[in-house]
């Protein structure tokens, strides 16, 4: 048991004031029996799972932006098989005048031309006369074409 000398009304601490910590809390170690037991930490570890966080975190931002580059790829194909299809529908032999909202049907002739129809590839019979069926198409109201069925793609 630790006793205090009292000389003149002062207190005396008999433990070297060296040895005495002012604030025992907050020690990076153990200051007696009773305290929780301190470990360093390994911080090797600690930046390794940092690390392989970091890594999965930007590998599945990367593959969503591969994915987006994927869906803005077909997009701008769509977009380019639509334009050479409706190019090709407007430099057409055609015999009629299309109207909005109808279906119509794209051939491509022996000769490399192409003619836009209202026969379907399935009543054309035996009397075919085209090389390939390219497309069917619907005029919508802004004269642009919505493509309902790609045909057979041209043979190089």
């Amino acid at each position: 048991m630790l006793r205090l000398i009292v000389e003149n009304n002062d207190i005396i601490n008999p433990i070297d004031p060296d040895k005495v910590a002012q604030n025992p809390g907050l020690l990076p170690y153990a200051h007696n029996l009773s305290s929780g037991v301190i470990r360093p930490e390994d911080m090797g570890k600690v930046k390794s799972y940092a690390l392989q966080a970091m890594e999965q975190q930007t590998d599945m931002q990367l593959k969503q932006i591969q994915e987006q580059i994927q869906l803005l790829y077909n997009q701008a194909q769509e977009i380019k098989s639509r334009t050479d299809i409706s190019v090709w529908i407007y430099q057409a032999d055609m015999g009629f005048d299309p109207i909005v909202g109808h279906t119509y049907h794209l051939y491509e002739k022996e000769d490399g031309r192409h003619f836009l129809s209202m026969v379907s590839p399935s009543e054309w019979g035996r009397s075919k006369k085209f090389r390939r069926f390219v497309a069917t198409v619907k005029l919508l109201a802004d004269h642009t074409w919505d493509i309902l069925k790609k045909g057979e793609e041209p043979q190089e």
